[in-house]
């Protein structure tokens, strides 16, 4: 059996190097059966610009990350689990984007951190936003400092519940008014859906290559 403790920084960075990798398929092993992984041509404007990290630390069982949870409010990302991030400000660039996101959400400085890798992007069409994924690491465990007024909960999730099948499943949601089924992860009592279970499908994925352990599919009623 593994020992999820055994998981470093090493093969981390494997994991985000890897010479052949197919992102998309990884990303659709949790994606919402009506997601759409691209940007219809015909859709009016432009799309926004965001970044996001999945900030790696220290714990008792080995790697962990933050999660966020937002405050419910109308939208349609109202109440959701997130990763840290939010949308590019200016001139900056996305690295720099989802390190002030970060320090703004969660406290944690980009002084703490270093930046490992990038996963691909995400285009999620409620919001019309291309969401920019980073992984970092910060060498002790961060002493949280969330927003009030964006953050409702932090949550430290152990990265080898990424690797734990029986933690991956299906139901449905209902959203708007509209109730669709998606796939998802069961972490810290949270649903974890959508574009953030996209983006962290492909870290798993990424990961079980370097680790040689086989991917589950995730079966959805439609």
């Amino acid at each position: 059996m593994m020992n999820w403790q055994n998981i470093e920084l090493q093969h981390i960075q494997q994991a985000l190097n890897l010479p052949y990798f197919d992102a998309l398929q990884a990303q659709q092993r949790m994606a919402p059966m009506a997601r759409a992984m691209q940007r219809p041509p015909e859709r009016p404007g432009s799309p926004r610009m965001a970044a996001v990290l999945i900030l790696l630390f220290p714990g008792d069982e080995g790697l962990q990350f933050v999660l966020t949870r937002r405050h419910d409010y109308p939208g349609v990302h109202g109440g959701q689990i997130s990763l840290p991030g939010g949308q590019r400000e200016g001139e900056e660039s996305f690295e720099e984007a989802a390190l002030r996101e970060t320090y703004e959400e969660v406290g944690v400085p980009s002084s703490d951190i270093q930046l490992l890798g990038q996963l691909s992007n995400v285009y999620i069409p409620p919001s019309d936003f291309f969401v920019y994924p980073y992984v970092a690491y910060t060498p002790s465990r961060p002493n949280w400092q969330p927003d009030p007024a964006e953050v409702a909960e932090v949550l430290e999730v152990s990265l080898y519940h990424l690797f734990d099948d029986t933690l991956k499943r299906s139901g449905e949601i209902t959203r708007n008014g509209a109730t669709f089924p998606i796939k998802y992860y069961a972490l810290n009592g949270h649903v974890v859906w959508g574009a953030t279970a996209v983006m962290l499908s492909e870290f798993e994925g990424r990961l079980r290559t370097v680790l040689s352990l086989t991917p589950k599919e995730i079966p959805i009623d439609i």
